[in-house]
């Protein structure tokens, strides 16, 4: 209702009160939702990054969630509220790398290049990821040091590598079919080998310094060593 002068009446928007002003409480409720959100995945994620390197470097004996909440800046509470347990923390922090892995794999975009250029590539990065980032490996000799007990309970592990060894698998078939990749070649067996001949100068690179008496590490060093397990690979599978 309006006044004479055509004014709502005081009394009929006090009436229409929840619903005057209900859509601005509504935004502000959906915006503070969504700061929530943000905030709940910042924090997760900060938790998330703080344990990744403090599992990495300690182990999982040795990392302790007082250091990483401390080194997040959060309350301990919070490690708990979000991932109940430094097991499933720590479960959580292997399953990141993975995905980690295997996401940057995938956009290597395999199926593009031709069979050998595929496998070039996808050796090639392998070897290079280790040469940006030991955090992975460090994981991985944590993990086996402890035969995989905490990994056995993901139920995504499994499904995130089975994209690229497929994709090798498409490699090897176009490459045989076109005469430049030899038959009889499995793609999981393959891809174990490319990642262990990677894998192995890198999770023994100290002590294999110590035993040449060379810095393994040099420049020089690693890129000797890439040509070779690019070479090796590529000598493997070509028909």
């Amino acid at each position: 209702m309006t006044d004479p002068a055509g004014h709502a009446s005081v009394g009929n928007e006090a009436n229409r009160g929840p619903s005057a002003a209900g859509g601005d409480t509504g935004v502000t409720e959906a915006v503070q939702k969504t700061v929530r959100k943000r905030d709940s995945a910042g924090t997760r994620a900060r938790i998330l990054n703080v344990a990744t390197r403090e599992f990495a470097n300690r182990g999982y004996e040795g990392a302790r969630t007082d250091d990483i909440a401390d080194r997040a800046r959060i309350n301990k509470r919070m490690i708990y509220h979000y991932f109940s347990s430094k097991e499933l923390l720590y479960l959580a922090v292997l399953e990141a790398a993975y995905e980690r892995a295997r996401s940057a794999e995938q956009k290597l975009d395999l199926d593009r290049l031709e069979p050998v250029e595929a496998l070039t590539r996808f050796t090639e990065f392998t070897f290079d990821s280790f040469v940006r980032d030991r955090t992975f490996i460090n994981l991985l000799a944590t993990e086996n040091r402890q035969r995989a007990k905490v990994l056995k309970k993901s139920a995504r592990v499994n499904m995130m590598n089975s994209p690229v060894i497929d994709a090798i698998a498409r490699i090897i078939t176009r490459g045989h079919a076109e005469g430049t990749i030899r038959a009889g070649l499995d793609a999981r067996q393959l891809w174990v080998t490319i990642i262990g001949i990677c894998y192995f100068f890198f999770s023994n690179v100290y002590t294999l310094s110590v035993i040449f008496d060379a810095d393994m590490e040099s420049p020089d060093s690693i890129a000797e060593r890439r040509a070779h397990v690019v070479e090796f690979v590529l000598r493997g599978v070509k028909a």
